[in-house]
């Protein structure tokens, strides 16, 4: 009933990319990947592999002037890349990441001019995305545990800000991890959210690691998921916990339905 994907950053880590990407294809998934600029991408073209999401910018915010210039300015340089990997979505954040997930420049308070001023970017987005009949999926994270600093960071926040853009072009990367960290009760979440999700990561929690390895229930999950007809993507953006393949495995067997 799913699409399942998985992010090859943080699986099978002691191969190159290209065999990364190669074996999670053969094992019947597809592709995730972070920041494409680090990558061969006339190698990942040639793969034979299915890429679901890539992120979708190389600098830029959603709430200075400059940011936001330099964040549309590499969206359409993202965008080539992913009409070259056949890639439907591109993934943004609050703010530019640094190689550790951390902000580039911190926002300790979130201010309504800032808000406001989001709203403009992600609609200049939305408007990129578009015209180049792709869509830009803006992903809540938690700032407890993995990216202190990040403003707009929960998945109450990713959402308000897509409902009052109000473009198909610009949707949810639900991401569940983040949000049972920062949000909880995520069947209810999922419910709100369901007519504005682009996609959805799992990991659990804590550790970040394949579904069954923490406190989340996902096949409670997958149940509500399925009642709610979603027939999009779930990606696995998590670390294995041991066997790579067992850990896929494992993602695979909470989110088909019995």
């Amino acid at each position: 009933m799913f699409t399942l994907a998985v992010c090859a950053e943080m699986v099978f880590r002691d191969l190159p990319m290209i065999e990364r990407v190669r074996r999670i294809s053969e094992l019947g998934f597809e592709v995730e990947i972070w920041d494409w600029t680090r990558h061969d991408i006339g190698a990942l073209a040639h793969s034979g592999a299915k890429f679901s999401s890539m992120t979708g910018y190389i600098e830029g915010d959603l709430i200075t002037e400059s940011g936001a210039d330099a964040l549309l300015r590499t969206a359409e340089q993202s965008i080539e890349v992913a009409k070259r990997l056949a890639c439907p979505r591109l993934n943004l954040h609050g703010t530019g990441l640094d190689a550790n997930g951390l902000p580039v420049t911190p926002v300790p308070v979130v201010t309504g001019e800032m808000w406001l001023a989001a709203q403009k970017t992600l609609a200049r987005i939305a408007d990129l995305g578009a015209r180049h009949d792709v869509v830009f999926c803006l992903e809540n994270l938690n700032t407890e545990v993995d990216h202190p600093g990040v403003p707009f960071a929960r998945a109450a926040d990713t959402l308000a800000l897509i409902k009052a853009v109000d473009n198909p072009h610009l949707r949810l990367n639900l991401d569940l991890y983040h949000a049972q960290i920062g949000e909880g009760n995520l069947i209810e979440l999922v419910r709100r959210a369901a007519p504005f999700i682009g996609e959805i990561q799992v990991a659990d929690v804590p550790g970040r690691k394949e579904p069954g390895t923490g406190e989340i229930h996902y096949p409670a999950i997958a149940r509500a998921l399925a009642a709610l007809d979603y027939r999009g993507t779930i990606g696995l953006e998590a670390w294995a916990s041991g066997d790579a393949e067992l850990a896929l495995r494992r993602f695979r067997e909470a989110f088909t339905l019995a």
